[in-house]
């Protein structure tokens, strides 16, 4: 018979043997602990793989039982004899001196589980950071992964039935029908009331992809769609993560915007008096949201969310812009870094209960056309862009490419992808000495 494991690490003999043996008396209380536990869950390596056993019998509806586990455990050879599995068998049984509290006893594994993770990670922390190969910020990285991803393992929640969620939402339906206006509280406007139609604003855990070539706008439709929440909701907070301008700059374009200055007035110094009235305005009045930018260049998704989790009453993040942003992968492959980052960002949507706004840059490939509207397999480094974003915004303005063009301050935003609905096309007026971005006049949806 294989010998228990006896260790220094925290777990419950007691606890592992009166959930093994409480599932041999009543086969039907695996169904209650298969949530809460995996065979991993288990210290000693013998309850692991009877555990384990166990599960593959229950998932493919054998009976549970003495005899039928006897023979299972045998013909994967984790006793030798017959006799050994019975006798230790028979040992779990005696041992579950209350089948009844079986939740009681997963949840002391579970908890031990929990705790040798903490100490596995810690170890590992420990021998990376004494290898001394990595760099500081990459050490920190790998440290809140490891911890945040124990944390995840534990959070993650039991199946629920349906009809709780079907009441709530019948219920909410009937309150949008007696008043459809009241509808528009549910969710966080754009400040784009053509794009709300077609995505219904921006929700907690959304991912928005704000996609062009350079040039083309994205970073102040981006800034736009952010200040828009914070001047309508002056509660809540707004983060920009600027890359690409230092905050000066980024404050200077949010000035020019909302006094109705061009920065090349402020900074030829030509600006008239009631330039300057309007800018003292301007600055009150910005002074008065709560936006908060961050310019520190090669932040990681990991320093951004430790930020992050500081803003009480944080509702949208705007990150500028995707391509220059690292993890500092050392094996070249830029493609599955990117994808790396796109799907951390989308955790990190979900994980603070924010949406994300990250602008994009298009790839070269849509200049070779002679259709230039972009389309999603224009995504640079596409990797896993697509699937990551809940939604796809991508900018096309006809005077980008056609100086003559009779409508120059024309762009199209192009919802190429949405999670929630119906994809389609709104133009918006670009006033690109004010970097700001107006609603037009017309909406186009597609089926």
């Amino acid at each position: 018979m294989p010998n228990l494991e006896q260790s220094n690490l925290p777990y419950s003999l007691d606890a592992e043997q009166a959930v093994l043996g409480s599932i041999l008396l009543d086969s039907k209380l695996i169904a209650e602990v298969t949530d809460k536990l995996s065979p991993q869950s288990f210290h000693v390596g013998l309850h692991n793989e009877i555990f384990s056993v166990m599960m593959q019998m229950f998932i493919t509806s054998q009976p549970i039982d003495v005899i039928t586990v006897v023979e299972n455990t045998v013909r994967k050879e984790i006793f030798d004899t017959q006799a050994d599995a019975k006798t230790y068998l028979v040992r779990l049984m005696e041992s579950a001196i209350s089948p009844s509290s079986i939740d009681s006893y997963a949840k002391i594994i579970a908890e031990k589980y929990m705790v040798r993770q903490l100490m596995y990670a810690s170890n590992e922390i420990f021998d990376l950071a004494s290898a001394g190969t990595e760099e500081p910020q990459n050490l920190l990285d790998f440290a809140e992964t490891k911890i945040y991803n124990i944390r995840d393992e534990k959070d993650i929640a039991g199946l629920v039935p349906i009809k709780p969620t079907v009441l709530e939402k019948i219920k909410e339906l009937s309150e949008i029908a007696r008043d459809p206006v009241a509808y528009e509280g549910r969710y966080t406007s754009t400040s784009y009331e053509k794009l709300d139609k077609i995505i219904f604003g921006l929700s907690p855990s959304d991912l928005i992809l704000v996609a062009g070539r350079p040039g083309i706008g994205k970073t102040t439709f981006a800034v736009n769609m952010a200040v828009g929440v914070a001047k309508k909701y002056r509660s809540k907070k707004i983060a920009v993560f600027s890359f690409e301008m230092s905050r000066e700059q980024l404050v200077e374009r949010l000035l020019a915007s909302e006094a109705r200055v061009t920065t090349d007035q402020m900074r030829k110094g030509t600006i008239d008096h009631h330039g300057w009235k309007s800018i003292g305005e301007a600055a009150e009045f910005l002074s008065s949201l709560e936006i908060y930018i961050d310019d520190t260049p090669n932040v990681s998704i990991g320093e951004m969310k430790a930020k992050l989790r500081r803003m009480n009453g944080l509702e949208v993040v705007v990150v500028d812009y995707l391509q220059l942003m690292s993890t500092g992968r050392r094996d070249g492959n830029r493609v599955n870094e990117i994808s790396e980052i796109t799907r951390n960002l989308k955790i990190l949507a979900k994980e603070l209960g924010v949406a994300v706004i990250l602008a994009s840059q298009l790839s070269r490939a849509v200049e070779s056309r002679q259709e230039k509207r972009p389309v999603l397999s224009d995504l640079r480094d596409s990797g896993s862009i697509e699937q990551d974003a809940d939604i796809v915004l991508m900018l096309y303005r006809d005077n980008y490419y056609n100086k003559e063009t009779e409508f120059p301050n024309r762009c199209e935003c192009i919802v190429a992808k949405n999670r929630r609905g119906e994809t389609g096309m709104f133009e918006l007026n670009f006033e690109g000495e004010y970097y700001s971005f107006k609603s037009a006049e017309y909406i186009h949806l597609n089926g």
